[in-house]
């Protein structure tokens, strides 16, 4: 009774590897279809554009007020 380990061991890391790839495949297909489904009968809400200058404003005044805040924090300690 003669056993090659090594084919032995091929063996197994093929079925392994193989298994794992099947399930890969298989839950990749299904998320897809998933998906589909889903947007399908939930379509995303297109959020309605925001005028730019107004955006840039905005940004504007929290980039000003973030750095404002971030020297009175080191000033004081």
């Amino acid at each position: 009774m003669e056993t090659n380990l090594i084919l032995e061991g091929f063996k197994f890391m093929g079925l392994g590897m193989g298994t794992v790839f099947v399930f890969l495949i298989i839950m990749i297909i299904s998320m897809n279809i998933m998906s589909t489904i889903i947007h399908k009968f939930f379509p995303e809400v297109q959020p309605k554009p925001v005028a730019p200058a107004t955006q840039n404003k905005n940004k504007n005044a929290k980039v000003i007020a973030a750095i404002s805040a971030a020297i009175s924090h080191h000033r004081q300690g």
